[in-house]
């Protein structure tokens, strides 16, 4: 039987896959995404206490192991430990980028996988790759990155009655599109409901240490509810490393299950000759380690990504779209439903003509929500906040020193050519309203 996604949005597997960190330079159509777009990058100048790591390792020409070497691991353990995660060096994997990873715990695993709607761009072209159908399943209004507990007992119950095997739940509380925490008391339920079902939950937690206001949200990991089934991974262009510098982390369960899915996932990165080149294995290393320069950095452009987001959430909504306010991340969704009249007199009745018309308006990727799982007729987008930090590395820099950043006229400029754009589809939606 050739099953479909529950929520009704066409055949769940069969879609060409495409490299998950790069984007697509032409429109596609409106056909199967095949691409995702990058993660959103911090737009600022490599730290050069990091480049001057990477430059003394750079005549390094041994093979970094794979999964990692013993040095690499006990930073990454030491990492873990400080976020109350503690474990053991020899339950933890390295790779090139958190997408390796994915598809490798993704293959060992098997059956069929279950993602958030919308969820992030690299999670679902992988599992396709493998062959394995997706189901998204819906999230509450207030965050995204985990499932509604109930959407997902459902789905389940749908899929296996269906003939599925569902085995995989990916997750994010820190998330990638929507730029939410989800509340502990969702997350609870939506872990006790998967633990329920018998499903295996992968964590991504690359965005958990970007927290916009990290003394009034509580972000919780799956793996403190429950310890023996859940898999984290993090992605160290999160916070940690430039995204050209691909490298990630993955800490598995320390009981019989989490040594055999370990095992798996190494030979799986063994037949993929997925290794982290030796150089950035070094810097992600050191990364790792949060040595002071690093710590410095990364808090600071946190809090310059918070400012400029809530800048561009405050122009969102006067510009009469929704969004939630951003609370993690360097990115928004933006809803532009409101604004579908003045959209629809411009020709933009979907999220890739919605992508095509941003993208060529602001003249900056505002990839759609489609390429994130959500409804190609849902008008939505994803717009990151590195693009609003200037065009050189000079204007980023002084972004990320200047006391009021937001005054600087290159931001300024960018958010008020945000703020227009919206301002002009308000104006036609309203002219192009129905009489009362």
């Amino acid at each position: 039987m050739r099953r479909t996604d529950p929520e009704g949005h066409g055949p769940t597997h069969g879609t060409p896959a495409g490299p998950a960190r790069g984007t697509s330079t032409e429109a596609e159509g409106h056909g199967p995404v095949r691409f995702g777009p990058a993660l959103p990058d911090d737009g600022l100048p490599v730290l050069p206490e990091l480049s001057a790591v990477l430059s003394a390792a750079a005549s390094r020409g041994g093979e970094e192991p794979v999964g990692g070497g013993p040095a690499l691991l006990d930073a990454a353990h030491g990492y873990w430990e400080r976020r109350g995660l503690p474990g053991t060096p020899g339950r933890l994997t390295a790779g090139p980028g958190a997408p390796a990873l994915l598809l490798a715990l993704t293959a060992a695993l098997g059956g069929d996988v279950l993602v958030p709607r919308p969820c992030a761009a690299w999670w679902a072209p992988y599992a396709r790759l493998l062959g394995r159908p997706v189901f998204h399943v819906a999230t509450p209004a207030e965050s995204g990155g985990v499932p509604d507990p109930y959407a997902l007992l459902e789905t389940v119950r749908r899929v296996r009655d269906e003939g599925g095997d569902p085995r995989l739940l990916v997750l994010s509380v820190a998330d990638d599109p929507t730029a939410t925490v989800a509340p502990p008391e969702l997350l609870h339920e939506t872990v006790e409901a998967a633990a329920g079902e018998g499903l295996y939950l992968v964590s991504d937690e690359t965005w958990r240490d970007t927290l916009h206001a990290p003394d009034a949200t509580v972000l919780l990991s799956p793996a403190e509810m429950l310890p023996d089934r859940v898999t984290v991974v993090t992605d160290l262009a999160g916070g940690l490393l430039p995204a050209g510098w691909p490298a990630a982390v993955a800490r598995f369960p320390a009981d019989a299950t989490g040594t055999a899915l370990h095992a798996r996932v190494l030979d799986v990165l063994t037949a993929m000759g997925a290794r982290l080149a030796g150089p950035v294995a070094v810097a992600a290393r050191h990364a790792l380690d949060e040595p002071g320069p690093v710590v410095v950095r990364r808090a600071a452009a946190v809090r310059l990504h918070a400012r400029v987001a809530a800048a561009a959430h405050a122009a969102v909504v006067a510009g009469g779209a929704l969004a939630r306010p951003p609370q993690a991340g360097r990115h928004l969704y933006v809803d532009l439903e409101p604004l579908r009249a003045g959209l629809g007199a411009r020709g933009v009745g979907d999220a890739q003509e919605l992508e095509d018309f941003l993208t060529a308006r602001l003249g900056v990727p505002a990839p759609g929500g489609h390429r994130f799982g959500d409804d190609l007729g849902a008008l939505r987008v994803r717009l990151a906040t590195g693009p609003l930090l200037g065009g050189t590395d000079e204007e980023r820099l002084e972004c990320l020193t200047s006391p009021a950043p937001l005054e600087l006229p290159h931001v300024q400029r960018a958010l008020m050519s945000l703020r227009s754009v919206l301002d002009d589809l308000r104006d036609d939606a309203q002219r192009w309203e129905p009489p009362r």
